[in-house]
């Protein structure tokens, strides 16, 4: 399915969603590809993102971002952090910033790791403190990185002790950022690798991929490789992919990371480059 993204100054960007099988129609137009590839071109190439500007003949193991099914493409450009700032914490979608910069949201569930992974992505401790209360947090969150785009912090989802008023508030304006949004590039949906994969997950992606919004998959905790009872990080990774395959046709991005290692780290960067200078353009 082909989604248009609208911006300020009247710029447009079709990006093609990996959206659930039911929902996508017969005939659509790309002009933003994601090729069903494998994660080895050598394979039978079924899974890979390929983004904009590489053809599929040109994939080589050298281009597939370590951890992830992402392969780097021309747009790839400076993908360093070099200041953030907080700009605002808005409690409806309404009152976020309003520029034409290009943002990423980061979702997830409330204990998936969230606010630790920002702080490794800007290596700010105090950018996005965590809280030993799950759910706490109920704002949109702009933070401007580089003077160039956002990265959005938003509430995290189905923490079970959150009160029942809270977790309607977070349906109502999350859902209204996603689809009113003009300058969101993409989210990254944090998915808790420690874990087999959880219905509320796959739910949200399913949502986000009916309404056309661009996802990446960011697998987080995947450090811990040494469990004493169900399975690995890596196994409960390859049970995602196996029942997301059975719904998309197309296998959104994803990538491998751990904030407690920096694994994945520069290259979620460098993903986010290619993206955001596409969009750019």
């Amino acid at each position: 399915m082909t989604t248009v993204l609208r911006s300020c100054s009247s710029r447009i960007l079709s990006l093609h969603v990996p959206t659930p099988s039911s929902s996508i129609p017969k005939t659509h137009t790309l002009s933003f590809r994601r090729h069903p590839f494998s994660h080895s071109p050598s394979a039978s190439l079924k899974t890979l993102f390929i983004p904009p500007g590489i053809q599929p003949d040109d994939v080589t193991d050298s281009t597939i971002l370590p951890g992830s099914n992402i392969v780097v493409g021309p747009y790839a450009g400076e993908a360093k952090i070099k200041e953030v700032e907080f700009v605002k914490s808005s409690a409806r979608a309404r009152d976020c910033p309003v520029d034409d910069r290009p943002e990423f949201a980061i979702l997830g569930r409330s204990n998936v790791g969230k606010s630790s992974l920002i702080n490794s992505l800007v290596r700010r401790k105090e950018i996005a403190l965590t809280s030993k209360k799950p759910g706490k947090t109920q704002l949109i969150n702009h933070f401007l990185v580089n003077k160039s785009w956002y990265l959005v912090d938003l509430p995290g989802y189905g923490f079970a002790k959150a009160p029942e008023a809270a977790k309607m508030d977070w349906s109502s304006f999350t859902k209204g950022y996603f689809l009113n949004r003009n300058t969101l590039v993409a989210v990254l949906l944090l998915i808790d690798a420690s874990v087999p994969p959880q219905k509320i997950d796959l739910d949200c992606a399913n949502w986000l991929g009916r309404n056309n919004i661009p996802i990446t998959f960011v697998f987080t905790k995947c450090d811990k490789m040494k469990v004493t009872k169900g399975k690995r990080p890596d196994e409960n990774i390859r049970d995602f992919q196996e029942i997301i395959r059975e719904n998309y046709k197309q296998h959104p991005p994803w990538i491998m990371t751990s904030s407690v290692t920096g694994l994945g780290r520069d290259e979620l960067l460098l993903h986010i480059s290619q993206l955001r200078n596409y969009w750019d353009q």
